[in-house]
């Protein structure tokens, strides 16, 4: 089945930053997904602002409602981040554990016993509408995902990318183990995502996977589309996903 593409834009930030201007501006890559046919944009709002800022939040999440696409708020349970996430009421937040010093998410929830931090984070988030997910590993315990309130859940999917790396005997048995932890998913009630690492290439088998609803692609994205332009690589993933492309270099 197809499944939704979900832009990050937090490279499109970091690379404004750099320069602390406003530009290259979000909302513009925003708009270009949007035309190109991306169903959701993603932003992760780190505590250290070295990407995307709280006024990025509010300015592309009021872009995708007003253009009827989702968006995808990611990060901490942080206080600032769930007064932001209850002000302007995302499609879907997802809840990412961050550890200090990190450079970017690699790992994901040590399920079940974060189970009730996770558990108490979400829940006036549910309350206010907000399709909640949370991410794990391959290997997470399910019932204890599904048993945090979180109706989906997003696995990280990094280590599928380096096995795919090795070749396709090493791909395969990746990818099996991570079809097994969507069926477990799924059979307790949970949709899935993913994302880390995913490309145009790797996704031709991905996109297999069970019960997919939506892959979140940032950095493997925008760094192509540094050399083919936004718009045709946006095109090109959606192809990929839909089975119309198989990836091509």
């Amino acid at each position: 089945m197809a499944m939704n593409l979900s832009v990050n834009l937090n490279k499109v930030a970091l690379l404004r930053n750099s320069r602390g201007g406003a530009n290259p501006a979000p909302r513009v890559a925003a708009e270009t997904c949007i035309r190109a046919g991306a169903a959701g944009l993603t932003l992760h709002w780190r505590e250290d602002n070295r990407h995307t800022r709280a006024d990025d939040v509010r300015e592309l999440c009021a872009l995708a409602q007003k253009r009827g696409v989702e968006f995808n708020l990611e990060g901490d349970g942080r206080d600032e981040l769930l007064a932001l996430t209850l002000e302007i009421l995302p499609t879907q937040f997802t809840l990412v554990p961050v550890k200090p010093g990190e450079v970017t998410s690699d790992h994901g929830w040590d399920l079940p016993a974060q189970g009730e931090t996770v558990r108490t984070i979400l829940a006036p988030l549910r309350l206010a509408g907000i399709r909640t997910a949370i991410f794990v590993d391959v290997d997470a315990d399910m019932t204890a995902a599904a048993a945090t309130g979180a109706q989906r859940i997003e696995i990280y999917t990094e280590p599928y990318a380096r096995a795919f790396e090795q070749g396709e005997t090493a791909a395969r048995a990746s990818f099996a183990r991570y079809a097994d932890a969507a069926t477990r998913a799924a059979a307790r009630g949970l949709d899935i995502n993913a994302g880390h690492d995913l490309d145009h290439v790797n996704l031709v088998l991905f996109r297999e996977l069970p019960h997919l609803a939506e892959v979140s692609i940032g950095h493997a994205l925008i760094s192509r589309a540094i050399f083919n332009g936004l718009d045709n690589v946006v095109r090109e993933y959606l192809d990929v996903l839909a089975g119309r492309s198989e990836g091509a270099r």
